[in-house]
């Protein structure tokens, strides 16, 4: 009887046990069926976040049944499109068009379960709270991430701003270990985290160990007004320029009011600009004619390409002609002046080009001009400074404080130095000088020793691109003008090359050793004859062309990734710039070389990148044709022979 008793025991128990024990999947996927009461009395006992999400979605009427296979899906709108998530298993599933999704309709009766529930009707006001906002922005829902986004705006925490803009540049992240939410910035090959809720840097990490926080396209232009709210209430007049730009062509109406507040009480006259663009591209669709005409005066002066698109979709859509003369005017006026903006941003880039080129030529230039030599290898010379910088980079992450890291640079230049120009002496001592006299030969071992440097390094450091970072103090840029932002780096390297070039024209005028290269330059066998050491000057000159190849190589790892066929890119431009100049003629080489940048330059709009470098080989070839000694040839009695 004991046992009969306890039998019927465990299954009154086991009927008893509430819904909760039910399996969520299985509850969700009955909220599809044509009475879903059941599932969202149940649902509703369940504390597992994918059940009160499903519940939530289906408040909203965001919940719908695919029609592919029936699954119930939450639907989050982005643009005409529904971005779906899975409400069994909550996985981001593929974006689907509204036709392949059907809306999982309610009645009243389950409309009141929801209610009662505390889903979809009136709930408690919740106390605003940074941290937990913060938190938010990686809710599952995209509805709840905008929430946590409005709610971080109704702060006015300027703390909000760096932690959106992450957001919307995808820095933000959640850590694996603990959900912590950090913003992720480049470190070299890593990561420095900052903890989002407290902006405090909590060290470094890789990639692998986070998960990125989503938005979809909908939520980025909340983003974007949500940081130009924010920042239009900063002490900085910095921050308030910033978000009065990241308000053009994107302000709502309530943007819209408080940007007039804020001009109103502004005095920064650069921040009133800023603020009189953000209104006037939020009132050039007004219905009043006379503020879209004032609108579009205001926009005419601007150089920004986001007021040409609002021009050019106004001027489609406006129906006065009128106010259509004034957007066509406004339009040719920012049209024109963008494209005196793009040509000068061409010019900077041509001049940032030549600097390349300049750098990785002058050592070809001292070394083909002394010696003769086809140094085929003078690429690997430049891929050696660059490999230097990396090292050095990683010496200084391993072993200096990282308050110093910014100084490791300077260490490089020297360091890439002394690696480039100790391995152009071997090279000239080893091969070079048993093949003088004999080009072919040269050009050919000069070309196998390029291959051993190439697969040397990939041995070495392995075939995949190193990353080298820019110190702090070249990072970034300045805005010069609409549109046109010169970057720090670009910058220091122009300065960088002339340095160079004057430290070489120095070498060659102030010093003997220049006087003795010049010599040998002009007349080596009577060089020889007045007792000047003709092999000790070839070494030590080919040791200071490969030298400056390196410096070269440390520049330009400032500007891309380090690879083991970073010198090839370069060889074929920097004899180019050699012979076009004239051989041996550190004149002739600057010259080349800003002539080849900047024409280069400025034929790539135009023709495209490949068209435009055939038609600048094209023209040299002709040249030579005409000059074969380039356009400063060298004089003597050795040259005119």
């Amino acid at each position: 009887m004991s046992c009969l008793r306890l039998a019927i025991l465990l299954i009154v128990a086991f009927w008893s046990v509430p819904a909760a024990a039910q399996d969520v999947s299985e509850l969700i996927r009955q909220l599809g069926e044509s009475d879903p009461k059941p599932a969202i009395e149940a649902l509703a006992k369940q504390d597992d976040p994918k059940a009160k999400a499903a519940l939530e979605a289906l408040a909203k009427g965001l919940l719908f049944r695919r029609l592919e296979d029936g699954a119930v899906v939450i639907g989050d709108p982005d643009g005409k499109m529904f971005a779906i998530t899975n409400a069994e298993t909550g996985d981001v599933e593929d974006m689907l068009e509204p036709d392949k999704i059907e809306v999982i309709a309610l009645d009243a009766a389950a409309k009141g379960l929801l209610e009662q529930a505390g889903i979809g009707g009136a709930k408690a006001a919740v106390p605003l709270d940074f941290a937990g906002a913060v938190k938010g922005l990686n809710a599952d829902s995209f509805d709840t991430k905008r929430t946590a986004i409005d709610q971080l705006t109704a702060l006015g925490d300027g703390r909000a701003i760096p932690v959106l803009q992450a957001l919307a540049d995808g820095r933000l992240f959640s850590r694996k270990s603990d959900g912590l939410i950090v913003i992720g910035d480049p470190d070299g090959n890593r990561l420095r985290l900052t903890d989002a809720s407290t902006l405090k840097v909590v060290g470094i990490g890789d990639a692998g160990d986070l998960d990125p926080v989503f938005i979809n396209n909908n939520l980025r232009n909340v983003v974007s007004e949500a940081v130009g709210k924010l920042g239009l209430l900063s002490p900085d007049a910095g921050q308030r320029r910033r978000a009065a730009d990241a308000l053009i062509g994107n302000a709502t109406p309530d943007a819209v009011g408080l940007l007039r507040k804020a001009f109103a009480e502004e005095r920064n006259g650069d921040v009133r600009s800023a603020m009189a663009l953000a209104i006037a591209s939020a009132e050039v669709a007004a219905e009043d004619k006379g503020a879209r005409l004032a609108a579009v005066d205001v926009l005419a002066g601007s150089t920004d390409l986001r007021v040409r698109s609002l021009l050019q979709a106004r001027l489609a859509a406006e129906t006065d002609p009128n106010v259509r003369a004034a957007v066509q005017i406004a339009f040719d006026s920012v049209q024109r002046k963008l494209q005196v903006i793009g040509w000068a941003a061409n010019l900077f880039q041509g001049i940032s080009l030549g600097s390349v080129l300049l750098l990785a030529a002058i050592g070809l230039a001292i070394t083909f001009g002394v010696m003769g030599v086809i140094n085929m290898a003078h690429g690997e010379m430049i891929m050696l400074g660059a490999y230097t910088t990396y090292v050095t980079q990683e010496v200084f992450r391993a072993f200096i404080p990282q308050a110093y890291f910014d100084l490791y640079l300077l260490c490089a230049v020297p360091a890439g130095f002394a690696v480039a120009a100790l391995a152009g002496i071997a090279l000239e001592r080893g091969v070079i000088r048993f093949l003088y006299g004999r080009a072919l030969e040269t050009l050919l071992a000069t070309w196998g020793i390029s291959l051993i440097l190439q697969q040397l390094v990939r041995t070495v450091f392995g075939a995949p691109n190193k990353e080298v970072s820019n110190p702090s103090w070249m990072t970034g840029g300045f805005d010069l003008v609409g549109g046109f932002t010169v970057t720090w780096n670009r910058l220091v390297i122009i300065l960088f090359c002339f340095l160079v070039l004057g430290a070489i024209a120095l070498i060659l005028r102030r010093t003997s050793f220049g006087l003795h290269m010049r010599a040998v330059t002009q007349n080596r066998d009577m060089a020889a004859a007045m007792g000047i050491p003709t092999a000790r000057i070839d070494a030590m000159t080919f040791g200071l062309g490969s030298g400056v190849a390196g410096m070269a190589g440390v520049a330009l790892s400032q500007i891309g990734n380090v690879s083991p066929n970073l010198g090839q890119i370069y060889i074929v431009d920097s004899f180019l710039v050699v012979v076009f100049g004239g051989v041996g003629s550190l004149a002739g080489t600057l010259v080349g070389a800003m002539s080849l940048g900047i024409v280069n330059k400025l034929l790539e709009p135009v023709a495209g990148a490949v068209l435009g470098k055939v038609a600048i080989l094209v023209a040299i070839i002709l040249f030579i044709q005409r000059r074969p000694r380039g356009l400063f040839a060298l004089k003597g009695r050795a040259a005119d022979a």
